[in-house]
């Protein structure tokens, strides 16, 4: 939690109650339902709660802001990023049910009114969103081809509408396609923690 509180101090006192329950949910979850490797559900809060949060420091969400977290698995990053904006709407859908029921619960244990987590694929989604966030779900150019269609055309923000994933490792073939618009940002230049040398958030306008 003084990892949350360290690069995000503007938390209010419910901001905080909330990334607070967060690890003892997700550890009564995770023995019901694995969303996290055992051995990391630990490290929840860096990698995991904080990791999510790195999106927040690529575009700082107004309110109305409409946000699809595509492929959320138990509810990441839609879920840090739902207690940190509470003026958004964010949808969290997933192909795995199970998953989506953590996502669900974990919503409900702690009060998050602007988070809605729906069992769906892709391809299924039909809404329009301001922005698409993932972590690491499928190769850039796999995902802009089916979320396309799910980009609305009225802006909100600074960063004009579009896609933005949390990824690892050399993205060179990935972000190749988009080469002229694609802006890749090192987590390491706004986290100091060891663990995010070499993971990177990348941003796509559609």
């Amino acid at each position: 939690m003084e990892l949350i509180e360290k690069y995000f101090p503007q938390l209010s006192d419910e901001q905080r109650e909330q990334f607070a329950k967060l690890d003892a949910l997700y550890h009564e979850w995770n023995e019901k339902i694995n969303v996290i490797s055992r051995k990391d559900i630990d490290n929840l809060y860096e990698h995991h709660v904080l990791h999510s949060l790195a999106i927040a420091k690529m575009v700082n969400f107004r309110p109305g802001t409409q946000i699809l977290d595509f492929g959320t698995g138990g509810g990441f990053p839609g879920v840090p990023l739902a207690i940190l904006f509470p003026e958004c709407e964010f949808k969290l859908i997933d192909g795995t049910g199970k998953k989506i029921r953590v996502a669900q619960e974990v919503s409900n244990a702690i009060g998050l009114k602007n988070c809605h987590p729906e069992h769906l694929r892709g391809e299924e989604e039909k809404g329009k969103y301001d922005f698409v966030v993932s972590r690491a779900v499928m190769p850039l150019p796999d995902l802009v081809k089916i979320v396309r269609k799910n980009i609305g055309k009225e802006q909100r923000n600074a960063l004009p509408n579009g896609v933005i994933c949390l990824k690892g490792g050399d993205l060179q073939a990935e972000t190749q396609p988009y080469r002229r618009i694609v802006m890749t940002q090192a987590l390491s230049e706004w986290f100091s923690e060891e663990w995010f040398k070499e993971k990177y958030c990348i941003y796509l306008p559609l």
